[in-house]
């Protein structure tokens, strides 16, 4: 199991149609957004507009989650949902979705064999949980959209500070423990690449 620790001044933050996004991580990293060749794809993203269209991905399965505000997602012909913080929704990127509402919204975006999920976690000041890691995944992430936490892998101690990333490679079968030292809002983002 192997933990690295992203700082936010490692990412960059670009314009879209309807506010901006942030790209954490994309594997392979030789991986170009714009030609979909990804297997999957880290981002965050605010939207600054009442009403906005989803570019279409085909091939691309995504995961939102909204970590502030709230939106309802309509996907035509699909279903409908209304998302509030921690709130998520599984969905095609080929599918044609409409966004209403404003928001801050964390992506996941899988393609090939390999899939993913997310879950996100409000932890008190000084208050502790432990994360189940399991081998089953070959990545485990932990974005830190608030907060200030410490987190141990292996007996090491990292702390994230608010907009960090923690990228654990080939988990194992064990507990990772998370205390707040303020209150924090984590993002937990587990990632398969079956061949």
């Amino acid at each position: 199991m192997e933990a690295t620790l992203i700082t936010s001044d490692n990412f960059i933050t670009n314009n879209w149609s309807g506010g901006t996004t942030t790209q954490f991580f994309m594997n392979p990293p030789t991986a170009d957004y714009k030609k979909l060749n990804f297997d999957f794809r880290l981002s965050m993203a605010t939207v600054v507009i009442d009403t906005s269209v989803f570019t279409s991905l085909p091939g691309i399965s995504r995961t939102l989650m909204v970590l502030d505000g709230e939106i309802t997602l309509d996907h035509k012909n699909k279903h409908s949902k209304h998302l509030t913080p921690l709130d998520s929704d599984h969905f095609e990127g080929g599918w044609k979705t409409t966004s209403t509402g404003k928001c801050t919204d964390f992506n996941l975006m899988t393609s090939g064999n390999t899939t993913g999920k997310l879950a996100g976690h409000t932890i008190k000041e000084n208050n502790s949980i432990q994360y189940p890691s399991q081998d089953i995944w070959d990545w485990v992430f932990i974005y830190n959209y608030s907060g200030k936490a410490t987190i141990t892998v292996n007996e090491q101690i990292y702390t994230i500070h608010q907009s960090d990333l923690l990228v654990i490679k080939k988990p194992t079968n064990s507990e990772i423990d998370i205390k707040a030292i303020e209150d924090s809002i984590l993002v937990f983002s587990e990632i398969a690449n079956k061949k």
